[in-house]
């Protein structure tokens, strides 16, 4: 299944796409009981919203929404540094000996199709194109060999940092308003089949610059969500990004910094392609 959030009419919505790009309306077939993404993945399994989708008339048109985050109200959006030994190396960094983990906000993220802002303060606006995936069963001290069945989806993450910020802290890089992106839908992890055999591609302008396979990761999707869930308690809807492949901007010479009327996009295989395009901040 791929899962979307979007806002139709001033209010949120959430539901199934059909194969004609047609939208299923959970919001509405449970009456109101489970408004969000992030509520339904809490009190229904994926059994549920299928037969939901499958015995139901679509709603809306895809292309008659905006698109919101596939979960736009996310509890967490951890993120895991230098997971590509190759983007490690050339960060003129070793391998970590652990999970590298920051914090997102979720206000410093917008959806397929809507615009990256390029700060007042800062011109050094680089891209990091990573999978990501979003809880659905919450819980503590996850074991790694288990953890995938906590999975709910998968989609594609747009990494967006500020990089003179991030010299001073990695909270401050990474945390400016509407500089990240996530989207364009949740794919379920059946459709997924092995995560570790995904192709990430990121296109600058139609331009590729990075390109990997997520079986590059240094510390698998199972791990990270051990690692996480034995600090925090996972909570359905959070979000871990697993990191980013070598091919960064600020390491090019001269550096390839993302300006207004640039459009930035991140592709994996099975899940689709997040585009934006970047605008100055007003």
């Amino acid at each position: 299944m791929r899962l979307v959030s979007f806002e139709h009419s001033g209010e949120w919505g959430w539901g199934v796409i059909t194969p004609r790009d047609e939208i299923v309306c959970g919001n509405r077939r449970w009456e109101g009981r489970y408004p969000t993404l992030k509520a339904a993945l809490a009190a229904l399994d994926h059994g549920a919203i299928a037969d939901m989708a499958e015995s139901e008339t679509p709603d809306l048109a895809l292309d008659a929404v905006r698109l919101l985050p596939p979960v736009p109200d996310p509890e967490h959006i951890y993120c895991a540094g230098l997971n590509y030994l190759a983007h490690a190396h050339e960060v003129a960094k070793a391998a970590p000996d652990a999970p590298r983990i920051f914090l997102r906000t979720a206000s410093s993220l917008v959806a397929h199709g809507q615009p990256i802002e390029r700060p007042k303060v800062s011109t050094d606006l680089d891209y990091e194109g990573e999978l990501a995936v979003v809880i659905g069963q919450g819980g503590r001290h996850i074991a790694a060999g288990t953890a995938m069945a906590h999975v709910a989806g998968f989609t594609c993450f747009m990494d967006g940092s500020i990089r003179d910020y991030q010299k001073n802290t990695t909270t401050a890089g990474k945390n400016f308003y509407a500089t990240g992106a996530m989207g364009p839908w949740l794919v379920t992890p059946e459709e997924i089949g092995d995560w570790r055999e995904l192709s990430l591609e990121t296109r600058l302008n139609g331009e590729v610059v990075q390109s990997a396979k997520t079986s590059a990761m240094m510390v698998s999707i199972g791990e990270l969500i051990a690692y996480v869930s034995t600090i925090s308690v996972l909570q359905p809807g959070d979000v871990i990004v697993t990191g980013t492949p070598e091919g960064i901007g600020c390491r090019r010479e001269p550096p390839l910094w993302m300006k207004p009327g640039d459009v930035i996009e991140v592709e994996i295989s099975r899940i689709g392609t997040l585009r934006n395009r970047v605008v100055d901040e007003t």
